[in-house]
């Protein structure tokens, strides 16, 4: 069972149900977490809940792939984990080395070390959806999308639900120095989540999620790459420790569990290009890419 939000005829944002028959049927809450406040007062599973919502109802008339889909859900925050699959900490040492990966770097002493790498990403005003377009930042010119699985949280640290996520980075300016980090990935549009939610209940295996990353370039595939969760370094349970130990977790708080697919070295993306992040059991997270005007100002 898989939650999402759309904009209906009357541009209202309307939160649903996919079943697994692809068929939409409309929830009457307004967010997820609503629904989910609202399946512990009556002490149901959240998915048991949402079935006994929709059972003898009637699904909407637009198929899934018919509506305009919003963010799932509004994050209070996202935050991100850096150097989880091994093919990361590689990404991050040719940045780090200008390519000659010839010597030991931070990023090979975190992904060996007990403390994970888990970095603030982004806020509900920076996070978009499916369809809407993902920004370029103007100071940059090596960016990529890193596709990534995320965990919708509770306020304790419950894994309610996944979703996929793409982690905008800009690897020239966290080459240039680990200290850029922030500036490497929070800017406006940096962020997407979508299309849906899976409900936690609905996941047998969370470590069996196939991930594949398509990237367009005038309607032609550019790059291609696939990962399994299976390959992460770390566990879910210990990523989420870490950003909850001595920190306020907010309900509906989304952590990337980090990425296992990086493009070629030489590749970058450039505005008019699509990304399409698929997940299995969760569905394909599609944005384009779009050019921001430069918010640098001039001297005076």
């Amino acid at each position: 069972m898989r939650i999402l939000r759309y904009k209906n005829k009357r541009e209202t944002i309307v939160l649903a149900a996919l079943a697994d028959d692809e068929r939409v049927y409309d929830l009457p809450h307004s967010d997820f977490m609503e629904l989910v406040y609202a399946s512990e007062r009556e002490g149901k599973p959240t998915i048991q809940y949402v079935k006994d919502l929709i059972a003898g109802q009637e699904p909407i008339e637009e198929a899934f792939d018919e509506l305009q889909l919003a963010v799932p859900i509004a994050a209070p925050e996202v935050w991100a984990s850096g150097v989880t699959y091994e093919k990361s900490k590689d990404a991050r040492n040719y940045e780090a080395t200008a390519g000659k990966l010839d010597a030991d770097t931070f990023y090979d002493k975190v992904y060996e070390a007990e403390r994970p790498e888990i970095f603030f990403k982004s806020t509900a005003a920076r996070t978009i959806g499916p369809g809407q377009p993902v920004y370029l930042r103007s100071d940059s010119d090596w960016q990529i999308p890193e596709p990534e699985l995320g965990l919708v949280l509770s306020k304790s640290g419950k894994v309610l639900g996944y979703t996929a996520g793409n982690d905008m980075s800009c690897r020239d300016i966290e080459g240039e120095n680990p200290l850029y980090l922030p500036q490497a990935k929070v800017w406006k549009h940096s962020c997407a989540i979508g299309p849906v939610i899976l409900l936690a209940e609905a996941v047998d295996d969370p470590y069996s999620f196939d991930l594949a990353c398509r990237i367009y370039r005038a309607d032609e595939k550019v790059v291609e790459g696939t990962a399994n969760t299976k390959q992460l370094k770390r566990r879910f349970d210990e990523l989420v420790e870490f950003l909850a130990r001595d920190n306020e977790l907010f309900d509906g708080t989304v952590l990337l569990t980090g990425t296992c697919i990086v493009p070629p070295n030489e590749f970058t993306l450039k505005e008019g290009d699509r990304i399409e992040i698929e997940i299995s059991s969760i569905g394909v997270l599609n944005n384009p890419v779009k050019k921001q005007e430069s918010k640098i100002p001039t001297a005076h």
